[in-house]
């Protein structure tokens, strides 16, 4: 997210936290080479302190989205769906007159959604705004949808117009953005069509984007999975092609997952990036025409970030890094509006909806 604000040349960062140790270290490298505004660890202390949480225009931010998602069973008792509390007391006590929240898709449909809702209007935000927004519309390589809340005291404020259209719907898009050229979705190959094969299964002592092109060391099954997956193939392709080497569990599962163990489409955006891109049997995430899972290069250029972009930490945590976060290119249009409403500009309107109960579309 803030390397889509800051891209714009118009916002300087004066606070960050996070609770995971390389997750600080990446932010430090990109935005606060001393390390004087960014703390690590349990938001609540700093919170209760408050003397380290400056003033502040804006607020950017997405508290924990695990409680909400539905791959955790555990989500209706998870604490850390609370945590937006605690970044909401963040925007307070800077007296942001903005703020931007990101979480996935579920949050919408949530009881909590209803109270954050309400502590807005308490906090004095008179225009609030809520959408499930995709990446790929944005300009992002990359069907991911995430909630987006975006609120402002003062001013009109608009969650971000397309500048991407799904092919599909192109006609229907020209008419309802007619103010407007939408390009078309960018795909993988206009993301990851450049690199060379791969080097080695570790982080390299090369310069971008090849320090994070590297591989692993597939078995030879492994390998004999990959090769029996076509274009746009998955696990039910494996089993008609190869049957013997197809794992017991997903044979006897006749149904869903029709992602795992695919294969990626050049002239297609990627599927949702995650966490564990870098292995096959968790998705969508073989290379289009190489047999083998999308490298960590590959992942962070499809999730829109710049070669530039310095990442800290082991394989595994980069990993978790670039599945986690907000697409820059996502978040540079969300950056646009943000300064559209400081300036007010804000002319273009989903919807918003005021404390007196007025909507504006």
């Amino acid at each position: 997210m803030t390397e889509g604000f800051v891209d714009t040349g118009r916002f300087i960062p004066v606070f960050a936290n996070d609770f995971n140790h390389w997750a600080i270290e990446s932010y430090k490298a990109n935005f606060d080479p001393g390390g004087e505004h960014s703390f690590e660890g349990d938001i609540v202390p700093l919170v209760e302190s408050q003397q380290y949480i400056p003033k502040a225009d804006v607020v950017i931010g997405g508290p924990p989205c695990q409680g909400f998602s539905l791959l955790n069973k555990n989500r209706n008792s998870d604490p850390r769906r609370q945590l937006w509390w605690q970044f909401l007391k963040v925007v307070e006590v800077s007296g942001a007159e903005i703020v931007v929240m990101e979480n996935v898709q579920q949050l919408l449909t949530s009881p909590e959604f209803v109270d954050i809702h309400l502590r807005l209007k308490e906090l004095g935000f008179k225009y609030i705004e809520s959408r499930v927004l995709t990446a790929a519309d944005y300009g992002v390589p990359e069907v991911r949808r995430r909630a987006i809340i975006m609120a402002s005291k003062e001013k009109v404020i608009s969650l971000p117009r397309p500048t991407h259209v799904d092919p599909k719907k192109k006609k229907e898009a020209e008419l309802l953005f007619s103010d407007r050229k939408l390009k078309l979705w960018n795909d993988v190959r206009s993301a990851i069509g450049d690199l060379p094969p791969p080097v080695g299964s570790e982080i390299r002592n090369e310069r971008s984007p090849l320090d994070l092109h590297f591989g692993r060391n597939p078995t030879s099954k492994s390998m004999e999975r990959y090769k029996a997956v076509p274009l746009g193939g998955n696990r039910f392709d494996l089993q008609r092609n190869r049957p013997d080497i197809t794992p017991d569990c997903w044979v006897r599962k006749k149904s869903g997952g029709t992602d795992l163990f695919g294969r990626l489409w050049w002239d297609r955006p990627s599927v949702t990036i995650r966490t564990e891109f870098f292995k096959p049997e968790k998705g969508r995430y073989l290379h289009p025409d190489q047999h083998r899972p999308i490298t960590h290069r590959e992942a962070a250029r499809i999730q829109s970030f710049p070669d530039r972009f310095v990442f800290r930490g082991s394989k595994v945590e980069i990993a978790k890094q670039i599945g986690n976060a907000v697409p820059p290119l996502l978040a540079r249009s969300i950056a646009d509006e943000v300064i559209a409403c400081l300036e007010g500009k804000t002319t273009d309107l989903f919807v918003c909806e005021t404390n007196d109960g007025l909507q504006y579309m």
